[in-house]
């Protein structure tokens, strides 16, 4: 298995339980790995044969943005089931990193993977 993947993607969205953090926007940082095979866009040198990562992030981007979740889990788990089933991508992992989440912690987050590595 190949894996495509997309490395510090940041983006505005209401994340949160505290009523201040329903009242703003913070910035949350994506990396995510997705498993595929790019043998067919290796020898065609085609983007319709591989996993296009401009519309994997441009979808993202929209999607994170507009919504509102409370959890950081349930955002990233929302965010790997949109990847695995809109773009047909097998096996994903994402970290998602919610800075400034905790005083004096830098970073704080989640990483999850789903599906199976071929």
């Amino acid at each position: 298995m190949d894996i495509i993947y997309l490395r510090d993607l940041r983006i505005n969205t209401v994340i949160g339980i505290y009523d201040w953090e329903r009242r703003m926007k913070q910035t949350i940082i994506l990396d995510i790995e997705m498993g595929t095979d790019i043998r067919k866009a290796a020898n065609s040198d085609n983007i319709d044969n591989t996993l296009n990562y401009k519309a994997v992030a441009k979808r993202l981007i929209k999607f994170v943005g507009d919504s509102e979740y409370e959890l950081v889990e349930a955002l990233a788990e929302k965010i790997t089931e949109i990847i695995m089933t809109e773009f047909d991508v097998p096996w994903c992992r994402l970290s998602l990193n919610k800075k400034g989440a905790v005083r004096g912690v830098r970073d704080v987050g989640v990483i999850i993977e789903r599906g199976h590595k071929k």
